[in-house]
């Protein structure tokens, strides 16, 4: 099922495309519904070895996309997420591998128990049907999404950003491959076939044939996907993530954590883009804090009080505190406390995940229980919010929302439920 990209920005031609993917999706999603495990893994361990197999074509992909971002000016820090190599790419395809490995989650009995009447009653686990995924151009969502949709018996419509078109076409491929060769329709997993924004307006509208959309990236995306679906949706909005250093925390533990939580990778949405830390041991921690996180190229922007502290930073700005940087910097503010922490994390923080550092179990657990974001950490670092370390497998996103799943959306995290009720001729009086 090669996918052609369509150059057009008729609209009417975008409709019937759109039109098209969304009813073989959902005669595909017929299909995946009944489907074995063994079809499902035997499908996602095929797409692996195809992967492996097209390291060439995937990298050729890879690098017309890269030659895409550079003519449109992305910046580096964004690039890197784009950016395939072999060891990325085994990394996808291990993560196949790994999502084949989960136990399958569809026809799980969730609860069960009797009626007085004799009446049977099982909660038994469910595909969604056809999710809509939109995306920012990071290749290896597309195999992430297409794997989860797979094992929890759903078919996808993709949109990933229009700079890993190319990459994202290379990957499906090897996922139709494995698909095929386990007997299941290709058009299980579809990557829409243009860099048309039409396109995303049409999927949003898809209530006949779409079930969830799941949309990831900045805000202006999600604003729009909210405001324009007729679809239910799973929403994953930027990550405004914090690290705050209590009173009681080791210094070497909190310089550790900050500085991975910042530079280990600063273009996913797990990154740290707000160090707080508490007034006590501002004085003591911070310079130290500062200087390795300096040292690793990250540009500081402080609070008045941080900057008395460190006087060589940058002056923080108001819009500073809710910002998603995606890049090496980070922005620093002294705080009155671990309930000042807390205050500033919901009143600036996009309920990503934030971390507490400290040895004081009690502020710990003031931390965790007030803090209103899908992932709470205590003494680890905010790059762990991820569904791979979360034993997932893979994510298609952190869902930021409190409806239907919330955290790193994963297999499980992509099915429903019906009622199955079991009688011996039983009639109700």
């Amino acid at each position: 099922m090669a996918i052609l990209e369509i150059d057009s920005t008729d609209n009417g031609d975008i409709a019937g495309m759109m039109s098209g993917l969304g009813a073989a999706a959902r005669e595909a999603s017929a299909a995946l519904a009944v489907a074995t495990t063994e079809q499902k893994n035997a499908a996602l361990k095929g797409a692996a070895e195809a992967i492996r197999a097209s390291l060439p074509q995937i990298l050729e992909a890879n690098a017309k996309d890269l030659d895409f971002a550079n003519e449109k000016g992305v910046r580096e820090s964004l690039m890197d997420r784009l950016k395939l190599d072999a060891d990325r790419i085994e990394a996808i395809a291990q993560g196949m591998e790994d999502v084949a490995a989960l136990p399958d989650p569809i026809g799980g009995v969730m609860a069960e128990w009797d009626r007085p009447n004799g009446l049977k009653i099982a909660r038994v686990r469910v595909p969604l049907g056809v999710i809509g995924i939109i995306y920012e151009s990071r290749p290896n969502v597309t195999a992430d999404a297409g794997s989860l949709c797979l094992k929890s018996g759903n078919a996808a419509i993709l949109r990933g950003g229009s700079e890993s078109f190319h990459s994202s076409n290379a990957l499906v491929e090897c996922l139709h491959q494995g698909l095929k060769a386990a007997g299941l329709p290709e058009a299980a997993v579809q990557l829409i076939p243009t860099r048309d924004r039409a396109a995303v307006g049409a999927l949003l509208t898809m209530n006949d044939t779409v079930d969830i959309i799941v949309p990831r990236g900045g805000k202006s995306l999600i604003e729009r996907v909210q405001k324009e679906s007729r679809i239910p949706v799973i929403a994953h909005l930027d990550g405004v993530c914090h690290v705050y250093v209590d009173a009681a925390a080791d210094p070497d533990m909190a310089r550790d954590i900050a500085l991975n939580s910042k530079m280990r990778r600063t273009s996913v949405c797990g990154s740290a883009e707000t160090l707080l830390i508490d007034k006590k041991v501002a004085a003591a921690q911070l310079p130290g804090i500062a200087s390795a996180l300096r040292e690793a190229g990250c540009v500081l922007k402080g609070d008045a009080a941080a900057r008395k502290i460190v006087p060589d930073m940058q002056e923080a700005t108001e819009a500073d505190w809710s910002t998603e940087y995606l890049d090496a910097i980070l922005s620093i503010r002294v705080v009155d406390g671990v309930d000042a922490a807390i205050d500033h994390i919901n009143g600036y923080g996009s309920h990503h995940t934030d971390s507490i550092v400290t040895g004081d179990a009690a502020a710990a657990a003031r931390f965790t229980a007030r803090v209103d974001s899908a992932i709470v950490l205590h003494n680890a670092s905010t790059q762990f919010a991820d569904g791979g370390e979360f034993g997932m497998g893979a994510e298609i996103g952190i869902s930021t929302g409190k409806l239907h799943a919330r955290g790193p959306v994963g297999a499980e995290q992509l099915t429903s439920f019906k009622y199955v009720v079991t009688g011996t001729g039983q009639t109700r009086p």
